[in-house]
């Protein structure tokens, strides 16, 4: 499955440019024994430098391999999955319920993917007066931002795809892109319930931004640095939880708002406008929707354990990134909980918890950044 669409973007198609796109009637032609090597599996090897996979830059120390594979999309998806089932035992087990239990037959684990399977044999169903390109585009543009949002993140001291001096800025710069694709998605739909829930989700989102900012800008202040490896790396001493602690709740409780999870989850309140700006979507864009959402919520974890958690930073012995997806499984676990015990918050306290009390926090934590970065205290 690998081999093929390599094979024939590498080799194929250059020569079908060259003869207009008929290989029949055309004296170049593609180096066909070269596929044989393609499907031998110590070729495909991406960890063996000398495979044929590596030679051609796509082993697993290239970007294609870290953007695709891991630590990148690939991963993520599977974490993700795992994560759904996760959550799924978890809350069963506290609300006095069973959950799946099975596909997978232990504890139903493989459920995730039954699900997966499900949705891809659905059918898709537009409606009937719905902007057809606006509206299968969300999905695919969500997806691919919470894609971008894992370039930013490094999960080991050598373990990342990219490593700019400005991550953490590009992080939130691709954050505030996704109230823009839920309004767009609710307005594709022309649907009341689907834009209600779309412009619902665009206030709060853009609304709990802000403290979201605020709440790292403590973060930056202490480190004099944008890049999320600098930040973990500088966590050598104290972890930033310690001294940033307001910090650190306030950013818990705006990423919690910006996944529209429990207790924030008013553009999708099912009692009222059926499943918000997602009513009208089925089948595989609705799955895509929703790995796109957990891979958000993945995401945010790890800039979360980046910022306060000393992101790698652990006792010797154990691989760094291992340090790390430990860090961020708990921080993650902590993102579901309120899910189970919760109820949903009403609008006018949704608008006074943002604007009054988490505002006034962040602007808190920054004063306290500012005296802890005098000289010696930090």
């Amino acid at each position: 499955m690998v081999a093929l669409p390599i094979f024939y973007l590498v080799y194929v198609l250059p020569v079908e440019f060259q003869c207009g796109f008929s290989l029949l009637n055309c004296a170049v032609k593609p180096n066909w024994s070269l596929a044989l090597n393609m499907f031998n599996p110590a070729e495909m090897n991406p960890f063996s430098p000398n495979s044929f996979i590596s030679q051609m830059g796509l082993g697993a120390g290239s970007t294609f391999f870290k953007s695709s594979t891991f630590p990148g999309l690939t991963f993520a998806a599977v974490l993700a999955s795992f994560v759904i089932w996760g959550e799924r035992k978890l809350l069963a087990k506290m609300q006095y319920r069973i959950g799946p239990l099975y596909a997978g037959r232990f504890e139903g684990w493989l459920q995730s993917f039954a699900d997966l399977f499900k949705l891809l044999f659905k059918e898709i169903v537009i409606p009937a007066k719905a902007d057809m390109l606006m509206f299968v585009a969300p999905p695919f543009a969500m997806m691919a931002l919470s894609g971008a949002l894992l370039a930013t993140i490094p999960i080991g001291s050598t373990t990342y795809i990219s490593n700019s001096p400005y991550s953490l800025l590009i992080a939130i710069a691709l954050i505030s892109f996704f109230p823009i694709v839920t309004l767009l998605a609710g307005w594709a739909s022309n649907n009341k319930f689907s834009f209600i829930g779309a412009i619902r989700a665009l206030y709060q989102m853009i609304s709990y931004e802000i403290p979201l900012i605020l709440s790292v800008l403590g973060v930056v202040i202490l480190t004099h640095s944008l890049s999320l490896f600098q930040i973990a790396t500088d966590q050598t001493k104290i972890w930033y939880i310690a001294p940033m602690f307001l910090g650190a709740i306030v950013f818990y409780i705006t990423a919690m708002a910006e996944l529209e999870r429990i207790p924030f989850d008013i553009p999708e309140a099912d009692s009222e406008l059926v499943a918000g700006w997602l009513t009208e979507y089925t089948s595989m864009l609705f799955g895509v929707i929703n790995l796109a959402v957990y891979i958000k919520l993945y995401a945010l974890s790890s800039i979360f354990t980046l910022l306060f958690l000393g992101g790698w930073l652990g006792p010797p012995g154990v691989p760094d990134f291992v340090w790390f997806l430990i860090k961020t499984v708990i921080v993650l676990t902590i993102f579901i909980l309120p899910r189970g015990f919760f109820p949903r918050v009403r609008i006018d306290q949704l608008i006074d918890t943002g604007w009054l009390w988490l505002m006034g926090l962040a602007f808190v934590n920054v004063f306290l950044a500012f005296m802890l970065n005098a000289p010696g205290l930090l």
